[in-house]
């Protein structure tokens, strides 16, 4: 069995190949839809598959993770995304390829939950910033170099199906040899006191909510920038090759400033920094519509976006695992879940619809109006009493 140091590095691994995999999707099948004449709603919907799969799962994590302890859990989700990701070159088809991005969705969900967890619950508050931030990270370095997959459907179009698998297999491996734990051997997690499971989630939304805004807008965005914006991009004259280009720039730029954020928001408050960044990001996709045609432009806004609003997702988490008493923890990460599912299936069904109802106005200004609600509620909710 490996050391606890270990185990960490080998769970951010299995959650980089996480995101890994759903930056390589979302771009990757909204492009081989459009050129097959999909329609921009319908292909918004159907990438909103995987984040379904998040949601049909997220309910059902909390007995189980409780009962079997977070390493079992872990496996069967990796080995879902395995399976998954190896059949999509078997067969083409919507509604195939629809089911598959459901069961990555569950996948993903078992893994990113069970792995989450197990880190806040074992990470000293005083940390919690910079842990959450590095996890985050790794998130964001997967994020990054999937969508440079799509470069491979030029040399065949089952190739980047099967290095996304082939990763997937090898951390998985490496799981195995994980010593197991569970909740109430971590010694950081007490025993559930509410009384049922339900009553827990309902319980952490009152708490935390406002912490729940920064998965909710995380996953808005990256469903817009990875899933709509390879279609309007091929509609305002882009490139495959350049689209492919621009979209990692906004996860590749989140690894500058991903722990630096945490680390600032341990210091000046979290709600204070969600706040911030969604402010100044609004204005720099309000620059962006006005130069979207250029490449130059595009890859700046990304870049700098990316700085701000890559670490949204796990300013969330650490100010919620601040929020929520130990006991509610694993309700609380699974919340966080799905108020990112949300956001990510209303994302593409919203920026789809824009681009067809809308198709002379650029779907930036769709992001910064979200961005300026959020900020919104940022500034003017009341802080929370922390449970630390």
């Amino acid at each position: 069995m490996i050391s606890t140091r270990s185990r960490f590095w080998v769970l951010v691994s299995f959650v980089m190949i996480s995101g890994f995999s759903q930056g390589m999707l979302l771009p990757l099948l909204a492009i081989i839809l459009e050129q097959n004449g999909v329609s921009s709603s319908v292909n918004g919907l159907h990438a909103t598959g995987l984040y379904i799969g998040v949601l049909i799962a997220s309910p059902f994590m909390e007995k189980p993770l409780r009962k079997f302890g977070y390493k079992p859990i872990i496996l069967l989700g990796g080995l879902l995304m395995f399976i998954a990701l190896i059949l999509f070159p078997v067969y083409q088809s919507i509604v195939f390829w629809f089911v598959l991005r459901l069961l990555i969705g569950i996948g993903d969900q078992m893994v990113n939950f069970s792995s989450q967890t197990w880190i806040t619950s074992t990470t000293p508050a005083s940390r919690r910033g910079r842990t959450v931030a590095l996890y985050g990270l790794f998130f964001s370095l997967g994020f990054a170099f999937g969508p440079l997959m799509s470069r491979f459907i030029q040399i065949h179009e089952s190739l980047p199906f099967l290095i996304a698998a082939g990763l997937c297999l090898t951390v998985w491996l490496l799981v195995w040899f994980i010593k197991n734990e569970h909740i109430a051997e971590s010694g950081e997690i007490d025993n559930v006191q509410t009384t049922s499971t339900i009553q827990r989630f309902i319980t952490s939304t009152k708490l935390a909510w406002i912490a729940f805004l920064g998965p909710l807008a995380y996953g808005i965005l990256e469903a817009l920038l990875h899933g709509i914006f390879p279609i309007y991009g091929l509609r305002i004259g882009h490139d495959v090759e350049v689209i492919s280009l621009i979209i990692p720039f906004f996860s590749l730029s989140t690894l500058i400033t991903q722990v630096p954020l945490g680390a600032l928001g341990d210091r000046i408050g979290r709600q204070k920094l969600l706040g911030i960044v969604t402010a100044i990001g609004s204005v720099i996709f309000f620059l962006s519509a006005q130069f979207e045609h250029s490449t130059v432009a595009l890859i700046c806004t990304f870049a700098f976006s990316g700085m701000l609003l890559g670490s949204l997702f796990s300013m969330g988490v650490s100010y919620m695992a601040d929020i929520v008493p130990r006991e509610l923890l694993p309700a609380g990460n699974i919340m966080c879940g799905v108020s990112f599912s949300l956001g990510s299936i209303a994302g593409p069904n919203l920026g789809g619809l824009f681009i067809d109802i809308f198709p002379n106005v650029s779907f930036f200004y769709m992001i910064v109006v979200i961005l300026i609600i959020l900020s919104t509620l940022f500034f003017v909710k009341k802080k929370p009493v922390l449970n630390h």
